[in-house]
This record gives C-alpha cells, sequence and structure tokens, in this order.
C-alpha cells in the first residue's frame, strides 16, 4: 500500500482514536443525494434520506467531539496533517449541505440559517488552521505523498457555503438579500481560484510521479465534485440576479465560468472511470470498505443536482437526460457505500469499536 492510502487508513483501525476526519461526508453524500431526488420529483426519497442525514450528521458529532476529548492530541495533530487533514472539511461541507437540505424539504428557514452560521465558523476556523499548520509546520512530505483529491475538500466546503447562501438569499428580505448574495459571489470566487490553485498540483503529481493503485484513492473523485459544486453555486447566482444589481451587471461573467465549471467537470468523468476500471479491474485492487467512498458517492449526486440546476438557470434543455442518470448512479453508489458500512458495523460490533 502507498504512502498516501497506509495514511488515510485509522491506526488501530476502527477505533475511535482513529476515526477518520472526512467521516463527514457521508453526510454531503446523503444530503446531495437527498437534493437531486427532490429535484427530480422523487420526494419520499428525498425525504426519507433527509431524516437519516440529520440522525447521521447528529451521531457523526458526538463521534468527534467524544474523539477531540479523549484522544485531542491525535484530533488536533491530524489537522495539520498533510493526508488527514483536508478531511475535516467535510464537517463543514455536510453542515451546508443539512442547512440546504432544510431550506429546500423543510422550508426551515430558521435551521437553515442557524447551520449556515455553524458552516461560515468551521469554515474560518479550519481553513486558517490547517493551512497555516501546513505551510509553518517543520517537516513535510514529497508532493506524491502529501497531497491527494482529499485537498479539493477545501474548494467543497466553500462552495458548499456559497451554494447555502445564495439558497438563504432567495428566501430573505431586505435589507440582508443583497448582503448575503455578496458573501455567496465572493465564496463563488474564491472557491473557484482555490480549485486552479489545487487543481494544478495534483495533476502535476498525477503525470509526473508515479503513480500506483494504492495512490488513487476515492476522494480523487471530488476533482469533478469541486466542478459539479461550483457549477450548481453558479446556478443559484445566476438565478438570484433578478434581486441583486449588481449580479446582473455581472451575469454573462457568471455564465461564462459555470459553464466552464460543468464543462471541466463533465470531462474528468471518463478520466475517472477510466482510472477505476485500471485500479479495480486491471490491477485488481481490492475493493472493501472505507470511508472516504463516501466521497466518491457526493460527486455523483453532486452532478445531478448541479445539472438540473443549470438547466433550469440557463435552459440548456438538451441535457434534460443527464440527472436522472447521475441521480440513480449515485443511489446506486450510496446504497454500495452504506452496505459496507453496515457489513463494517456488524463485524466491529463485538470488539466495541467505531467504524
Amino acid at each position: 500500500m502507498s504512502a498516501d492510502a497506509a495514511s488515510a487508513q485509522p491506526a488501530p483501525a476502527g477505533r475511535l482514536a482513529g476515526l477518520s476526519p472526512a467521516y463527514f461526508g457521508m453526510v454531503m453524500a446523503t444530503g446531495i443525494v437527498s437534493i437531486a431526488a427532490h429535484l427530480l420529483d422523487l420526494p419520499r426519497i428525498a425525504q426519507a434520506m433527509f431524516q437519516l442525514n440529520i440522525a447521521v450528521y447528529a451521531v457523526l458529532w458526538c463521534l468527534s467531539l467524544l474523539r477531540a476529548v479523549r484522544h485531542s492530541r491525535r484530533f488536533f495533530g491530524d489537522m495539520v496533517d498533510h493526508m488527514r487533514g483536508p478531511g475535516f472539511f467535510t464537517t463543514v461541507a455536510g453542515t451546508s449541505v443539512l442547512g440546504s437540505q432544510c431550506l429546500l424539504l423543510a422550508g426551515d428557514l430558521r435551521a437553515g440559517i442557524a447551520l449556515w452560521a455553524v458552516a461560515i465558523v468551521l469554515w474560518v476556523g479550519l481553513t486558517y488552521t490547517i493551512f497555516a499548520g501546513l505551510t509553518i509546520k517543520e517537516h513535510k512530505p514529497p508532493l506524491d505523498q502529501g497531497i491527494s483529491g482529499a485537498w479539493l475538500l477545501g474548494v467543497v466546503a466553500t462552495q458548499s457555503i456559497a451554494v447555502l447562501s445564495a439558497l438563504i438569499a432567495a428566501r430573505i428580505g431586505q435589507p440582508y438579500r443583497l448582503e448575503i448574495n455578496f458573501l455567496a459571489l465572493s465564496m463563488w470566487l474564491w472557491g473557484g481560484m482555490l480549485y486552479i490553485w489545487m487543481m494544478s498540483l495534483i495533476f502535476y503529481r498525477y503525470t509526473f510521479f508515479p503513480f500506483s493503485p494504492g495512490d488513487l484513492s476515492p476522494p480523487y473523485w471530488i476533482n469533478m465534485g469541486a466542478m459539479a459544486i461550483s457549477t450548481l453555486a453558479g446556478s443559484l447566482l445566476i438565478l438570484n440576479a433578478a434581486d441583486a444589481p449588481f449580479l446582473l451587471s455581472l451575469q454573462p461573467f457568471i455564465k461564462g465560468f459555470t459553464v466552464f465549471y460543468w464543462a471541466t467537470g463533465t470531462w474528468w468523468i471518463p478520466m475517472l472511470v477510466i482510472l477505476a476500471l485500471w485500479r479495480y479491474v486491471y490491477r485488481r485492487f481490492p475493493l472493501t470498505y472505507d470511508p472516504l467512498y463516501w466521497g466518491a458517492v457526493f460527486p455523483l449526486g453532486m452532478y445531478a443536482a448541479s445539472t438540473e440546476e443549470m438547466i433550469r438557470a440557463m435552459g440548456f434543455d438538451f441535457l434534460r437526460f443527464l440527472p436522472p442518470i447521475f441521480l440513480y448512479a449515485a443511489m446506486a453508489a450510496w446504497t454500495a457505500a452504506f452496505a459496507g458500512l453496515a457489513i463494517n458495523l456488524a463485524r466491529r460490533a463485538p470488539a466495541g469499536e467505531t467504524p
């Protein structure tokens, strides 16, 4: 196993001390599949997954806080670990996605705003803790052992706040509508710039360093997912333009970059499928449950939701066939990941371990 894959595994596996910081990816995945089902008129699936997501979110917070208290050195040490640190951004994105569910599926503006505030606090704290820590730490790994697709969770976290801000702005009155739309726009732009920085490094690592099956961890699907959520945020800004004059003046720019993000995300899909076939079929890498697989479910659901919203915002009806395909793919991937989690929990239950 490569250094990338090894560092992503709990040590000792399954115990609370080694709980993956990326486990809130389950909230992200469940939430976006629920939202996509809602957008595509599958209300029973959407509501069932919404209720499940509330429970998952609560359980993960309890486990995370318990880990922070009982294993504080390991918990905070993970924040400045090049491979595990970016996983904490799933907490931000999971909180924002659940907030978006509250707005879209329950019509609960207060809950949406509360989760939005929590997500912003988490984003500020984690962004400057993780990136400052990684900058000033004395001992750093080489590029091929220190970066993976999980770094793009920082982009996803940023864009998730842009999405939730845009949804809140569409449902709140003045005088705050303009300010929240401006925050959504600012986060959308920053997320795009962060993607360019990080993707340059990841693509360089892809093409100029040896690549083994163990290096191709599931978060590499975030290469596409980060662009999909950027597309969703851009589409919501376009829909909000009528209520914010500065968005109206920037509409050609926002539309152009929204299509740019969508096209980039679409380009990644065949590439990721090829790499997955190379990993699991040609190189016969074992397919076993890993919490990082939730990071592969999320991009599929996000691509379905973002494409649906882009169609609505820009009238691209010729793309109408895509959202259902990716929704069903996301539901299948979610079911497989959930079954893996259930089997893993059943195996570890006698030892009293966490997943």
